[in-house]
């Protein structure tokens, strides 16, 4: 064993998740050449463990086997034990949580995974108690897991080496490997597959999809549910949206105190959380918020999008910009401690019984509570106007005495320990914050336009080389580290791309386009038609993967195909359509298959089948009165794109741009008669210019059903066992 690997060499490394397991006995590595190098030279099986700082079930699985000398002593003296941070190599992540998919029938962290010197995997599982548990279904101790492999390489390697060559056949299947021929992509046909999909999984119930717990927030879903109202004009696919995030603001999910979403519901009737709060989350909920609002007119749907844009500013945001990724679930080795309340806590702190007794009654606080040691997580457990009638209140005196009773708990509860903080800034989940704080600032207001372009420059600043073109993917107290993944240059383009939407900053777009045709330059194979996860010259893994599937977060190959055909308009040279729609045709029978688990790669493909559209401003600025107008439109899939009043102010921006003439976005529409100007666009073809934004949208009218009025809907004020999904 060398040097470098006969110690636990985790204190070097800047992921938190990874310093914490540095004072284990466990020899740990990270994944590097070194420790690579010494399971081939020394002809040892590794041990992976992949999972994440705020991640719950790695905290078991560390205190009860990667603490105890007993199960160091086997990890450390017959294999390679080697720690992931999942976050800082998805690429890993995706390739081991597939196999595990694949055998067991289900995922999560920890991962445990144990593979062959060249990284082949033979036995994978998630969390395993360190002895076994008959209790659980028979789960097998991991210490006896560890001693059984290293037993059965030496007398059984035969069998063992026949596995991972199947099992890595079967990855290579899954995940490289594309169909020899190819298809055509479906129509605008799909979104009414991807709803009935949606609709016949949702729990009518209790809102969200599925029949039982854990309950997942699935924003891609809700999108698909709402622009299918819009296109079709049926009530249910609106319905079944409205119940998903009405269950997830009014439950424990939602931070009711200090803003914000937890991972996850454990339950169906999204009661208790898995208390971790991650940036990506924060990012894309409060998206489907603000189209719900924008549809629908709630001022709820907009104070929850707000609330979290809030959270997020204040409690993940590097002091220069950039947005740190998570929160971890436990204080002082807790799950929960800092979110929950007793009646005690909430009489004491607030000092006025009436007060009290609507927080209570509101927020079903009880003696009994609804998790641990009789605590209770906050969800909404009455209507207000019963709160208020059933103790002497108008609905308005009981509002005020919420207001100032949250703020007082607030307050409070920043006395108590808080949960420690994964303080890495990734690019990928910073562009997908920047994405939907750009949206929001067209509903909410110009201060979160001015913290996405705080994270934009923080990113483009620390982990974007603009000689090279290349971007990395993590940034730590000054340290970078990784090649930037797919989903990296995926998320921050369009996060780029929808801030110049709401800002019109052509610097924005130009930043967008860039990293678009470095996405196409390291990503995009066009022989097989894809676009894969790790770039073309990137380390070489048991197979090179595709992310196709929906997951925590949305697809980064449909994130991708559905931008490029967004740029393709701006940038008529890099043929980002032809790339898209190659990838979309590849993977077809795929979408058409399973729609609801390629929703981003089936929102792609109708756009492309429906023919993109435009908004097209032509003035100094957006307007104030077209803001507002368009704050309270929903028009799905559509580009918001404002341009310089006269063809001569273009021309420096065609310069930024390194274009000899106007794309066709912009060719032919100027400012007319000295007022800001607006043209609706679809297939290259637009309206007449107009004055007003309602003028411009009514041209959509015959070609489809844009134009949906905010409805009259008032608000209602009322398998994974182990590991963390």
């Amino acid at each position: 064993m060398s040097d470098a690997t006969g110690r636990n060499r985790l204190g070097e490394e800047q992921s938190p998740y990874l310093r914490q397991h540095a004072d284990n006995p466990v020899h740990w590595q990270p994944w590097d050449e070194a420790a690579l190098e010494t399971a081939r030279e020394e002809d040892k099986p590794i041990f992976l463990s992949v999972g994440y700082s705020a991640c719950h079930w790695c905290h078991v699985m560390a205190e009860e086997s990667f603490e105890d000398e007993a199960v160091a002593r086997v990890l450390n003296e017959s294999f390679v034990p080697v720690k992931v941070d999942r976050e800082e190599r998805p690429d890993l992540d995706r390739i081991y949580q597939t196999i595990c998919q694949l055998v067991s029938g289900g995922g999560g962290w920890p991962l445990s995974v144990w593979l062959t010197p060249e990284g082949k995997p033979f036995y994978v599982g998630t969390y395993f108690p360190k002895e076994e548990r008959r209790d659980r279904g028979n789960v097998p101790g991991f210490l006896d897991l560890c001693e059984s492999f290293a037993n059965a390489w030496e007398t059984d390697r035969e069998e063992i080496e026949n596995r991972a060559e199947q099992w890595t056949d079967a990855l290579k299947d899954q995940l490289e490997e594309t169909p020899d021929e190819v298809g055509e992509a479906p129509g605008t046909e799909v979104l009414g597959e991807v709803t009935k999909a949606a609709l016949r999984g949702a729990d009518r119930e209790y809102g969200g999809f599925g029949s039982g717990g854990p309950k997942f927030p699935q924003p891609g879903r809700i999108e698909a549910l709402l622009r299918s109202y819009v296109h079709s004009g049926e009530e249910e696919p609106l319905d079944v949206a409205m119940e998903a995030l009405d269950a997830m603001a009014g439950g424990g999910m939602y931070d009711h105190v200090g803003g914000g979403f937890h991972r996850y519901a454990t339950d169906r009737q999204w009661t208790v959380p898995h208390f971790e709060k991650m940036l990506y989350d924060n990012a894309e909920i409060p998206r489907v918020y603000l189209a719900a609002h924008r549809l629908t007119g709630r001022e709820a749907y907009a104070d929850v999008a707000r609330e979290t844009f809030d959270f997020v500013a204040r409690e993940l945001r590097h002091p220069d910009g950039g947005f740190y990724s998570t929160l971890d679930a436990q204080s002082d080795g807790e799950e929960g401690t800092f979110y929950v309340w007793t009646p005690e806590e909430v009489r004491e702190t607030l000092d006025d019984e009436t007060r009290a007794d609507v927080f209570c009654d509101y927020y079903g606080v009880t003696a009994d509570g609804n998790f641990e040691n009789g605590t209770t997580v906050l969800t909404v457990s009455a209507p207000i106007d019963e709160v208020a009638e059933e103790r002497g209140l108008t609905t308005e005196e009981a509002v005020d005495h919420l207001d100032a009773a949250r703020e007082t708990l607030f307050e409070a509860r920043e006395s108590r320990t808080r949960p420690p903080r994964d303080e890495k800034v990734l690019a990928g989940w910073n562009g997908l914050m920047v994405s939907s704080l750009a949206q929001g600032s067209l509903v909410l207001g110009d201060e979160y336009a001015e913290l996405a372009a705080d994270a934009l420059g923080f990113v483009r600043e620390h982990l974007w080389d603009s000689d090279e073109k290349r971007l990395s993917r993590r940034f730590k107290d000054g340290d970078v580290k990784g090649d930037g993944y797919l989903e990296d240059y995926a998320f921050l383009a369009r996060g780029a791309f929808d801030l110049y939407q709401a800002t019109g900053d052509v610097d924005h777009l130009a930043f967008a386009v860039d990293l678009s045709r470095a996405l196409v330059e390291s990503f995009y194979d066009e022989s097989a038609g894809t676009l894969y996860f790790t770039p073309a010259d990137g380390e070489t893994l048991v197979t090179r993967p595709q992310e196709l599937q929906d997951q925590s977060t949305p697809s980064s190959v449909g994130v991708a195909a559905s931008l490029l055909l967004d740029l393709d308009s701006f940038a008529p040279d890099a043929d980002f359509a032809s790339v898209a729609g190659s990838v979309l045709d590849t993977h077809a029978d795929r979408i058409r298959g399973r729609p609801l688990e390629h929703v981003s790669l089936a929102l792609a493909s109708e756009k492309r089948a429906r023919g993109g559209s435009e908004i097209v401003v032509s003035a100094d600025a957006l307007p104030d009165s077209f803001r507002e107008a368009l704050a309270t439109r929903y028009v799905p899939g559509s580009v918001l794109s404002v341009r310089p009043p006269t063809d001569d102010e273009l021309a420096p921006w065609l310069d930024v741009l390194d274009l000899t003439e106007a794309p066709p976005v912009w060719k032919g529409r100027e400012m007319r008669d000295g007022e800001p100007t607006v043209y609706a666009c679809e297939g290259r073809a637009c309206s007449p210019p107009a004055h007003s934004v309602d003028e411009a949208l009514s041209w959509f009218g015959g070609k489809r059903d844009l134009d949906v009025e905010p409805s009259e809907v008032e608000l209602d004020e009322s398998e994974l066992e182990f590991g963390d999904e």
